[in-house]
């Protein structure tokens, strides 16, 4: 592993770091500080200063004066500066995807492969800096023309969480900056420090293009922060991921100021196995969609509905697959998951298993604490699989850990009905080699949430689709597709290029 001093110098984190930036000016927290933990050894890798109310007063006021010259940069312009982040993103992928594996206790390979979402993501928005289309439409009036268009919002507030502590953000951040938004961000109190790594890259980028402070801005902080954002009138939308009870909380606030927000929530996503399925591709996306990152993924794989034909043999597999599974440093590429982020979330986890226990569930693949030499945090914990036998409320609720549950079906029609009886709605999946089971899968009888897939896992999304779900999962999209279109509000346009003036309802004034 490369020395995590190296790595912090390679992205320009100095000793001392402030946790509240405008771009070009830093401020020292006023409300004291987070300790940046790592979850791999225990050990604390920085101090991070925490933003006062009086900070973020500042940053909003940066963020409303660097607005008026934004958005006026045309937006193939703001995407050239999005392209030259991408291009900075790739000189730092190493360093900045190792610290998010040191920081968050994520795989070394997802570490990096979360930098590569981020890269992908800024190409996304330089192609779509060219096309953010409007309609025209056809006036019932005569002599006129009627179009739509759309307009940057303001500022727009992003809450991000620990588990995709950069990737997330810059869904959100470049297509919000090629939209012609300014952005704040309030990244997760666990992970600061990859916060601040991004926000330094991109302000040197800003910078070298003669960009003032706050275009991109960033206030480390606890919950008030949050509660501040959402309460804020300047904050014209907020986009939030996190838990459905920290979702809830936001969407009362924002809403009571009739504000506009996007919320990316909890997930209890499943995969439902049928007797067609080709287990060599089934086995494989049901292990890393509930193993991958630890079960910490709002796309986790957290169920796994199988016909009652194949079951046995299914738990065979899984319980030779799970023999396999080695659990340790993320930094070592040998190791398949690393830790939960933190004591709090192993606490959780033993809570989970003592429930399953309690309500009667059998483990396939048995759960534990790791101790020992490699596991001095205290956050590593055995990947398990648990039969049930009916889908109880323990199974219904998001417990964000390597926890698999196991169920069977007789036919596809109650497979769906349990995939869907649960309160979120985010990612799903069949595994199947029949068209009309896959086609039924993907009918409005189907699945319920905003990912359906087809011979592919929950987990894991591609920058071209738009990413979100139903229920409890909140609603929101981002990334691909028209995500972009949250990030801008639409004007209806009607152009008069006549000599009169046709009213409505046949109305008609004497002039004369």
């Amino acid at each position: 592993m490369k020395n995590i001093q190296d790595v912090l110098n390679g992205l320009g984190i100095e000793a001392n770091n402030p946790g509240v930036s405008t771009g070009n000016i830093f401020w020292e927290g006023g409300a004291g500080s987070i300790d940046s933990v790592s979850p791999v050894n225990g050990a604390i890798i920085a101090r991070v200063s925490m933003a006062s109310s009086t900070d973020y007063s500042k940053v909003v006021e940066a963020s409303k004066k660097a607005f008026a010259d934004w958005k006026a940069l045309p937006a193939p312009k703001r995407g050239a500066i999005v392209r030259e982040i991408g291009e900075a993103l790739r000189v730092h992928k190493v360093d900045l995807g190792t610290l998010v594996s040191y920081e968050m206790g994520k795989s070394a390979q997802e570490g990096l492969g979360e930098v590569q979402e981020m890269i992908d993501i800024c190409d996304f928005a330089v192609g779509l800096s060219r096309q953010l289309y409007g309609l025209t439409m056809h006036s019932e009036r005569t002599n006129h023309r009627m179009y739509e268009q759309w307009h940057p919002l303001g500022t727009v507030g992003i809450i991000s969480a620990f588990n995709f502590p950069v990737a997330v953000w810059s869904w959100n951040a470049m297509i919000a900056l090629v939209c012609g938004n300014v952005c704040i961000w309030k990244p997760s109190e666990k992970t600061p420090l990859t916060a601040i790594a991004c926000q330094r890259i991109v302000q040197r980028v800003l910078q070298s293009n003669g960009i003032g402070e706050g275009v991109v801005s960033l206030v480390c902080g606890d919950r008030s922060i949050g509660e501040l954002m959402a309460a804020d009138n300047q904050i014209d939308l907020l986009s939030a991921t996190g838990s459905t009870r920290m979702g809830k909380a936001v969407a009362e606030r924002v809403g009571s100021r009739l504000g506009k927000c996007l919320l990316e929530l909890g997930g209890n996503n499943a995969i439902i196995v049928t007797p067609g399925a080709d287990f060599n591709v089934a086995i494989p996306a049901i292990v890393f969609g509930a193993v991958g990152t630890a079960g910490q993924r709002c796309t986790s794989t957290r169920r796994v509905i199988v016909h009652e034909s194949i079951y046995e043999l299914l738990k065979t597999k899984l319980q030779q697959v799970y023999g396999q599974l080695k659990v340790g440093d993320p930094l070592d590429e040998a190791m398949h998951m690393g830790p939960l982020i933190d004591r709090q979330a192993v606490e959780q986890y033993e809570r989970t298993v003592q429930v399953i226990k309690e309500a009667g569930g059998v483990f396939l693949v048995e759960p534990g604490l790791l101790q020992g030499k490699g596991y001095e945090s205290g956050c590593y914990v055995k990947p398990c699989v648990a039969e049930m036998s009916e889908q109880l409320d323990i199974v219904r609720q998001e417990t964000f850990a390597p926890i698999l549950y196991l169920l069977q079906y007789t036919d596809l029609e109650q497979a769906i009905a349990l995939q869907n009886d649960v309160p979120q709605g985010l990612s799903s999946a069949i595994f199947t080699l029949n068209i009309r089971e896959a086609e039924l899968f993907l009918s409005s009888a189907g699945s319920d949430c905003g990912i359906a897939n087809v011979n592919i896992g929950t987990s894991g999304a591609e920058i071209g689709g738009a990413f979100g779900g139903e229920k409890e999962t909140g609603g929101g999209r981002e990334s691909g597709s028209d995500a972009w279109k949250a990030y801008m509000r639409r004007q209806t346009n009607t152009i008069n290029y006549g000599s009169d003036l046709p009213l409505a309802q046949g109305i008609k004034f004497d002039l004369e």
